[in-house]
This record gives structure tokens, C-alpha cells and sequence, in this order.
């Protein structure tokens, strides 16, 4: 067989091993995070999230017609999507790597001998099955996201020029040029990270067209290949949809014609341009002009794809984000409106006081016949400001972590160097470099590490050389060694990427420097970027998969440094077989070994099953308010793909502050009737009412709800609050709040029943716990005085405090969701502490509840197993609740069904307390077995756990883990405690005993 059959026979090779890998180890239904919104969005034609991803919709919807009508099956052929994409990605990567071999080591002309072929097809085999094998794009592979999509796209384009560049001199070459163009265009509707390929591929363009370049041009071409970045991101994907807004704004407002009419105008005289533009180029030989006329058409023509938003929002679908249904919207929609702006260059540190506000822009919605104004854009002005601004928010969690982090105490100034300090070690260090290890010298366990610390690492909490003497696992804590992610290269993937790097800069520098390029752009360069900040709600090393692609490539090139230096002295066939298989088992093969166990999601389905239970908690015809992504988006794909519960109207309170979203709310939707609103649009339309500050008026009694409402719709100017320019507000008069209940209808809806007639209260009062009010907040306020408690009010468990608008008292656990009751607080639980609907949890938890084949499943991710805890936070709280009623036979119940459905293991920290209160509350029904095997164990786990942390603290001679240690110390002595109480005297003083050898062994390290 010739070379290019043997190249070919190998790209697909690769493609079945990952399409295989991929496949076998897929998610078989919903994945938590955004995939739950992509799969609803997907299949029912809907508008996802900011900036969106048409591209990737109508391609899942495609592979959604395989299930042949069985919507359970919907889910997972969506995700064979990600897979076979993934596994295409592997395939060009395979073909990129084998065209710089052959580039660098084969010259023009030269026939390729068997040696060389070996060595070319060794380097694509081990570069793209180690690919195959990293944990981030292994991760992305199985479920239906749009980075598998995104990075099928970067492989294509990068090999495209490649592609190019070997048919350079060839008459009709430049077809690949404008194949790039298209797929790039293309990528627009999938994700935008693949414009970063941009500035590589412009440098395979010049260095082709200067084979010897000097330093001058190759500085001013790195900056050319920004602008042309800059360009295509700001000036194509927004710039021409903000002219095309102005263009509809003049048409309609000033020469009086119908909405769209400026739309169509500007774009004839886009097309004609270009149209003139390329027949210009033609006729006048200009072969740049043309190229660039043509590269621009072709973008568009990709970039197209969004019409499917702009058409499908007409439709006023469920999911519906910002409505991009005219200009306005559309061009708020792809310019990420929704998401803020943050400074790069220049701007303010997050205790630069604040001194004015500017207008920087004019708002616009779609009136009745004109567009109407719908406030200003502003932004603050600051007193003082730095370059190269890191640490800007003046949120309080991430003011709170930049002092931490930096050891500013409450007066200091970040100074430019503090900012690049932070940027270096903190969004560089911990935000990239921690993920790129993960990929390739390995991981300690998948406890979210963002915040610094053990978790998350990709060490072990020890110094290097101590990590890899301990590779038998010896004196590792349990937490680390029965982690599936847990995962050892012993740094030789790494090893092997810097070999191929060196060898490549060696040999090539011009193609080592695109590759480079690649790897800095699609890495380091986002961080920069973005310029996050602390405390996302997630590890976000999926966003940086293009780097690790980049580094790839020299993973597959190693294989060339490894024959060229290790095997020398042997025949250049034997050298090149020893060196493709050596690199073989240091990279792909142990990192499959090493990574299958996590990265086989195959036998969980925790996603799933909690989506169907947040509906299933609730009562027919209930209305469930939602706050963060994993409590809303599995619950999404549910209702519209399952058609699970679609009486239930779910309201996720993050978007309730938007007016398209209200608007949304007040149309029926599945099953659900409109929401209770009489909030009118002209009320909560954008410009209107976004916010609403607390005044205090002192009001010292609880205010009718209604009353209250009406103050904050009011229009009359003396209900409202004149500002220093004259503006007039309305704001809230008081925080004291009370909603006035009639007993009769809250019986006749079944919302108490008969038998707790006693417990109702003659009016629920309460303090709102926010300083402002949204027009979310208003809605909801809307919603409580016009119920009549006709729908049932339910808010999940999983959101943070503050969005309970201090209803706690009134709001009863029945399992993963709380419903609002108007019932008498009972004032000996404190309003922190949950209250219990013991009849409906029960309910839940023995009968109604899937539980995700956590028990038996071969690994957890992270989310999954924080939900462990959860569900056994909800078995605790049933379990003392029966008790407290003396309802023992129930207990037992109770305690079997946690016994067969909750893991036995340990995931963390937090599943440790919730065992220990399990494990009380085993005592108290008098399963003295069950309970002395119960605290056993967890005294195990945390002994070996403070072990670990004793030798590391030995070893470092100061306290490691400090907050880690205290906590395991605690539970410790409590269980000493525990079992002292319930007369379990000979387990107790072992427990004694251990205590104190411990306490002892961090006695000269303890702080206090």
C-alpha cells in the first residue's frame, strides 16, 4: 500500500478507537449543566442561552430522529452526536499530525520509505489516541454539549489549512482557503472559540507565502492576525447586526415604514456590495481583494445559520432567551448582553470607589409601530484605575477571596503588580495550569479545587517526588485512593508533549511556532481574555480543550524526539517501532487505563432521575421556581422531551428578571396555564422597573403584600421617589411584609389538609431579605397576592437562601423541593433549619423517587455525588422527623430504603456529617448493629484521612489543611460523644483513643 492509503486506513483507525471509547462509555440520557437546555432547545426548535448555537440544534435534532419515536432514547442519541463529532475531531486531529511529520521529515519530492512511514504513522496514532484519552475532551465527548461540535470544527479548519498549504502552488489551491472560511463561518453557530484559530492560520498563509521571513514581518503579521480576529468577532459577528439595527431604527422611526423594512435594506446593499466587490476583483485581477471578498461571503453564508433563532423566536417557543425576534433583541442576543462586560486593559480594582455614572449607549425595544427607548446603557465612573485590572468585582464572596487569596487586609489598593500577581498564579495557575495537568500528568480526585487548596489538584497534596514513591497508594488518604478520578500519569504524557515540542522547534521552527500559536491562543490567551473571576460555579477546563488539542499534536511529534534521542544506536525501522510503541503505552494506554473507571458514565443516570423527581415532588398543576443550572436544565429536558409533569410550570428566578422571560410566563405552555400575573407589559418592559430600592420609611407592622405591590406599580409621581437628575423611582417602603390567609380556600384547594386545619395561619408574616426588588421579585409578588392558593407554590431546596425572599418559615421540605404553606411557625425550629412535610417525603422518598443507580454505579461525578448527600441529607431529616412522632415502623422503613439505594462509600467531606447524623439517628431506633458498623467506617475513613494529613504536615513542618483537619477532629470527638450517649462503652474508648493519637500529632503544628 502506498503512503496516503496508509494514512487514510490510520485516521479512521483512530476514528473507531474513539468512536468506540466514546459510545461505550456515553451518558446514556441528560447530563447536568447546560445539556439538559441543549437537548430541550434542540428538539423542539428552541432558543438556547447567549450567544447561542444554532448549528449544533439542528444537527442534534437530526440524530434525535433515531430514537424512532421512544423519547426516553431522545437524550442519548443526542448525545452520539457529541460522540461521533469527538471521534471526528480524532480523525483530523490523526491527518494534522501526519502532515507535520511528513512536512518536517520528508523532503519535497522524496519518495517515503518504510522507516519514515512507520515514524509518521506512530506520531498520528499516539498524538491522537492520547487526545482520545484526556480528561477534558473525554469529558466533553459523551454528553450533548457544543464542544465536541467546536472542537470537530477547530480539527477541520487547522487541518484545512494544512490542507492548503500542501497544494499551495497548485492552480486551483485556493478552494481549500474558502473551505476554511466556510467551516469557520459554520463554527460561529456552534461556538465561537474556534476564531482562535485564526492567528495560526494566518501565519501557515504568510509563512508560505515568505519562506523567509524576518523577525519585522513576523511581528507585524502577529498583529495583523489579531485585527483579522478582531474583526471577524467584533466587526462580523456584531458590528454588522448593530448597522443593520440602525438601518431598521431610521426606516421605521424616522421615514415611518414597517418593522424589518431597514433589515432588508441593509442587507441588499450588504449582498450587492459584496457582489461588486467580488466582480471588482475579478475583473481587475486583484487576488487578494478577491480572496477576501470571497473568505468574508462564506463567513456570512456560515454565520446564516442564526436565522434559525430569529425565525423559530417568532414562534414564541418555551424557551425563549431574549426573544431575538427583531434587530434589537437579536443584536443584544449575540453581543452577550446578559452577561455584563468586564475591563482587560484598563479599569478598576474591586474597592475603587465609585464617584459618577456615564451613559455610554441608548437602549431600544419593539414598540407597537416604532421602536421605543428602553433606558441607557451606563457604566460607573471610578476614582481611580490600574492597567491589566484582575481583581475588579466588588461582589462580597469574591472581594472576600481576593483578600484572601492575596493577604490584603481591608485597606490595601491592588497595585499593577498585584493584579498580575493574581493573573499569574491564581487565573493562569490554578484556572489553567491545574486543568492542563489534569490532562496530562494526572488528577487527584474531582472535588471541585477551584477555590485552591487538596481538591481538585493534580497531585496528592504531596511534593512530586513523594507522589510518584507513593504510587502503591501508602499513606493516601481514602478520599483520594477510592476516588475514580484518581488518575496517575506519572507525568509522561507530559514528558513525552515537551520531547515533541523540542524536537519540533528543532527541526521546524516556522510550523512549531503555528502550533504554539494555536496552543497559546486557545489557552492562555482566553484566560486573558475572559479575565474570570473567583468562585464560578463550576471547573471551566472544557473552555481550554484547544490548547490541550494544540499539545497534542507535539504528544504524537514525541514520538520522533523519543527515536532520534533513546533509540540511536539502533536500525531507524527498529528505532522507529520501539519509539511508536514506548510513546504508546506512555501516553494513550495509561491514560485510558487510568481514565476509563471516571469517564464511563455508561451505569449512572443521576441527571436523569433527579430531573423527573423535581416534577414528580410537585402536586398537579403546580408552579416549581428553579434558581441555578442543575436544578432547571435537567428539569427543562424533562418536561419537553419526556413530556414528564407538563401541568408543572417551571420558573427559573435567575431569568424572571427579564421581560421576555415574564412574557413567556403569561402564555400557556405544555400543559400549564398562565401564571397568575397581572403585571401588564408596559409595567415590566425592558427600561422599566429593572430595580428597586428599600427605603426606609420606618414602618414598625407587616404590610398587606398587596399594598406593597401596588406601591411598586403605582405610576402616580407621589408614590415614587425623586432622584438628583429629576428622574422619579419607585422604591420598596418596607421590608415587613405579611400575606393575609382565609383558612376556607386554602382548605378547598387541598392545599392543607382537613385534619391540619388547626395549623393554619390567619395571615403568613415575614421579612423580605434583599435591599432591592427586581421585576422578577415583583412578578413573584405578583404571583403570591393572586394565586388564592389555587396552584400549588413549590421552590427547590437547591438555591441559595436569599431567593426564598424570606419566606423560610412558611416553606416545608418534601424532598427536593419546599412548598409554601400558610401554616403557624412552629417557633422551636429556628428559621435556618428546614421544616419538614412528613407525609409527602415519605411519599417521595419510599415510592415516587429514582435514585440514579447511585448505589451501584461505577463512578460519580462531582455534581452527582454532591447529590448523594443531598439525598441522604433528606433521609436524615424524614428519618428524626418519624422519630420525633414515634412512628417506628415507618423509621425502619426508612432506614432500609437509605441502606439499599445510598452509596456505602464515602464522596466527601460533607457525606461524613451527613452519615454521622444517619448514624444518631440508628441509635435512636435502637439498631445498635447497624450503627456500631456505621461509625466504624466513617471512623475509618477520617482517621486514615487525618493520617494523611499528619504525615503532610510532618513532612511540610506546619499545619496542612487546616480547615480539613479541624473538620475531621470535630466529627471525631463527636462520634466519641455518640456512641458515650447511647452506651456503647468499648467502641467509644477506641474512638477515645484514636482521638487523642491524633489530637496528639497535630499538637505542634495547631494554631489554636
Amino acid at each position: 500500500m502506498n503512503y496516503s492509503r496508509i494514512n487514510t486506513i490510520g485516521g479512521w483507525l483512530c476514528f473507531i478507537v474513539a468512536a468506540t471509547t466514546y459510545i461505550l462509555t456515553l451518558d446514556q440520557s441528560v447530563s447536568f449543566w447546560d445539556c439538559g437546555e441543549f437537548i430541550a432547545s434542540a428538539f423542539r426548535m428552541e432558543v438556547v442561552h447567549q450567544p447561542g448555537a444554532p448549528m449544533v440544534s439542528m444537527i442534534q435534532r437530526l440524530f434525535s430522529t433515531l430514537a424512532l419515536g421512544d423519547k426516553t432514547k431522545i437524550a442519548y442519541f443526542m448525545n452520539v452526536a457529541s460522540a461521533l463529532a469527538s471521534a471526528g475531531t480524532i480523525l483530523f486531529l490523526f491527518w494534522t499530525i501526519t502532515a507535520l511529520a511528513k512536512k518536517t521529515i520528508v523532503k519535497k519530492d522524496e519518495a517515503i520509505n518504510t522507516q519514515k512511514t512507520i515514524s509518521i504513522m506512530g506520531a498520528g496514532l499516539v498524538g491522537a489516541l492520547a487526545y482520545v484519552f484526556s480528561d477534558s475532551f473525554w469529558f466533553s465527548a459523551v454528553e450533548a454539549e457544543v464542544y465536541a461540535l467546536s472542537s470537530l470544527c477547530t480539527a477541520i479548519v487547522f487541518w484545512g489549512i494544512l490542507k492548503w498549504e500542501s497544494q499551495a502552488d497548485e492552480p486551483k489551491a485556493d478552494r481549500w482557503l474558502l473551505f476554511v472560511a466556510y467551516i469557520m463561518g459554520l463554527s460561529i453557530g456552534v461556538h465561537i472559540l474556534n476564531l482562535l484559530t485564526i492567528p495560526a492560520l494566518i501565519f501557515v498563509y504568510y509563512f508560505k507565502k515568505n519562506p523567509s521571513p524576518n523577525w519585522q514581518g513576523v511581528v507585524k503579521i502577529f498583529f495583523v492576525s489579531i485585527l483579522s480576529l478582531a474583526v471577524v468577532q467584533f466587526g462580523l459577528i456584531q458590528y454588522v447586526v448593530a448597522l443593520a439595527a440602525k438601518f431598521d431604527y431610521f426606516f421605521v422611526n424616522t421615514l415611518g415604514f414597517g418593522f424589518g423594512s431597514g433589515v432588508l435594506c441593509f442587507a441588499v446593499l450588504l449582498i450587492g456590495g459584496l457582489i461588486y466587490g467580488i466582480r471588482y476583483s475579478i475583473l481587475k485581477n486583484k487576488r487578494a481583494l478577491n480572496l477576501i471578498m470571497l473568505f468574508t461571503v462564506l463567513l456570512l453564508f456560515g454565520y446564516s445559520s442564526f436565522a434559525l433563532l430569529i425565525i423559530r423566536a417568532q414562534a414564541k417557543p418555551n424557551l425563549n432567551n431574549t426573544d431575538p425576534e427583531n434587530v434589537f433583541n437579536f443584536l443584544s442576543y449575540v453581543n452577550r448582553a446578559q452577561y455584563g462586560d468586564r475591563p482587560l486593559l484598563y479599569g478598576e480594582n474591586y474597592n475603587s470607589e465609585k464617584i459618577d455614572i456615564k451613559e455610554t449607549g441608548q437602549l431600544y425595544r419593539k414598540g407597537e409601530k416604532k421602536y421605543e427607548s428602553a433606558g441607557t446603557r451606563s457604566e460607573y465612573v471610578f476614582a481611580d484605575k490600574t492597567l491589566a485590572p484582575r481583581m475588579y468585582s466588588d461582589k462580597a464572596e469574591h472581594v472576600k477571596f481576593y483578600k484572601n487569596y492575596m493577604g490584603f487586609d481591608d485597606t490595601h489598593k491592588p497595585t499593577l503588580m498585584d493584579n498580575l500577581q493574581y493573573m499569574f498564579s491564581f487565573q493562569t495557575g490554578q484556572m489553567y495550569m491545574r486543568y492542563f495537568m489534569w490532562n496530562f500528568v494526572g488528577r487527584q480526585d474531582n472535588e471541585d479545587g477551584q477555590f485552591g487548596g487538596r481538591a481538585g489538584n493534580w497531585l496528592s497534596g504531596v511534593k512530586p517526588v513523594d507522589a510518584i514513591r507513593l504510587g502503591n497508594q501508602q499513606n493516601l488518604p481514602p478520599s483520594i485512593i477510592e476516588n475514580k478520578a484518581y488518575n496517575r500519569f506519572f507525568f509522561l504524557p507530559l514528558i513525552i508533549g515537551l520531547i515533541g515540542a523540542v524536537w519540533h522547534f528543532k527541526r521546524n521552527q516556522k510550523d512549531a511556532g503555528v502550533v504554539g500559536l494555536l496552543f497559546v491562543f486557545t489557552g492562555i490567551a482566553i484566560v486573558v481574555y475572559l479575565n474570570s473571576v473567583p468562585i464560578e460555579p463550576r471547573e471551566r477546563d472544557y473552555a481550554y480543550v484547544g490548547s490541550f488539542y494544540a499539545f497534542a499534536i507535539w504528544i504524537g511529534l514525541g514520538v520522533f524526539g523519543l527515536k532520534d534521542w533513546a533509540f540511536k544506536k539502533l536500525t531507524p525501522v527498529r528505532a522507529s517501532i520501539f519509539a511508536s510503541i514506548i510513546a504508546l503505552f506512555a501516553a494513550p494506554i495509561i491514560m485510558a487505563e487510568q481514565g476509563w473507571d471516571d469517564h464511563n458514565r455508561s451505569d449512572s443516570h443521576v441527571a436523569h432521575d433527579m430531573s423527573v423527581n423535581y416534577l414528580k415532588s410537585c402536586a398537579p398543576n403546580a408552579i416549581l421556581f428553579t434558581y441555578g443550572d442543575n436544578d432547571t436544565y435537567p428539569v427543562w429536558y424533562a418536561q419537553e422531551v419526556e413530556n414528564i409533569r407538563p401541568d408543572v410550570r417551571v420558573v427559573n428566578l435567575s431569568l424572571f428578571t427579564a421581560d421576555w422571560y415574564i412574557d413567556g410566563m403569561r402564555r400557556k405552555q405544555n400543559q400549564s396555564e398562565p401564571l397568575p400575573l397581572t403585571i401588564t407589559p408596559n409595567q415590566y418592559v425592558a427600561g422599566t422597573r429593572d430595580i428597586m430600592y428599600y427605603q426606609d420609611y420606618k414602618i414598625a407592622q407587616h404590610i398587606e403584600l398587596k399594598e406593597i405591590l401596588d406601591v411598586l406599580l403605582s405610576d402616580n409621581d407621589a408614590d415614587k421617589v425623586t432622584m438628583n437628575d429629576g428622574s422619579k423611582y419607585n422604591v420598596l417602603p418596607t421590608k415587613n411584609l405579611k400575606l393575609s390567609v382565609s383558612p376556607q380556600q386554602v382548605l378547598d384547594t387541598g392545599t392543607v389538609p382537613k385534619e391540619d386545619a388547626g395549623k393554619i395561619a390567619g395571615s403568613m408574616e415575614w421579612t423580605f431579605n434583599q435591599n432591592y426588588v427586581t421585576k422578577g421579585t415583583l412578578a413573584l409578588f405578583d404571583i403570591l397576592v393572586h394565586n388564592n392558593w389555587k396552584r400549588p407554590i413549590y421552590f427547590t431546596g437547591a438555591m441559595p437562601d436569599e431567593q426564598y425572599v424570606g419566606l423560610n418559615k412558611y416553606l416545608y421540605s418534601e424532598g427536593l423541593n419546599k412548598r409554601l404553606l400558610p401554616l403557624k411557625p412552629d417557633t422551636a425550629i429556628e428559621q435556618d433549619f428546614d421544616r419538614i412535610n412528613i407525609k409527602p417525603l415519605y411519599n417521595n422518598l419510599m415510592n415516587v423517587y429514582g435514585f440514579g443507580n447511585i448505589k451501584n454505579a461505577n463512578h460519580l461525578d462531582r455534581q452527582s455525588s454532591d447529590d448523594v448527600v443531598m439525598l441522604s441529607n433528606m433521609f436524615n431529616g424524614l428519618l428524626t422527623g418519624l422519630l420525633n412522632e414515634g412512628k417506628i415502623t415507618e423509621s425502619k422503613k426508612v432506614a432500609n430504603k437509605f441502606m439499599a439505594v445510598i452509596p456505602a462509600k464515602f464522596y466527601s467531606m460533607r457525606q461524613v456529617m451527613s452519615t454521622y447524623y444517619f448514624t444518631e439517628n440508628l441509635y435512636r431506633l435502637n439498631d445498635l448493629n447497624q450503627a456500631n458498623a456505621m461509625i466504624k467506617k466513617t471512623a475509618d475513613y477520617v482517621n486514615r484521612e487525618l493520617t494523611h494529613l499528619a504525615d503532610v504536615s510532618e513532612s511540610k513542618n506546619q499545619l496542612a489543611a487546616e480547615q480539613d483537619v479541624r473538620f475531621y477532629l470535630a466529627y471525631l470527638g463527636q462520634m466519641v460523644k455518640l456512641t458515650e450517649a447511647f452506651k456503647q462503652n468499648e467502641l467509644s474508648q477506641s474512638l477515645e483513643k484514636q482521638y487523642n493519637n491524633q489530637i496528639a500529632r497535630f499538637t505542634p503544628f495547631a494554631t489554636g
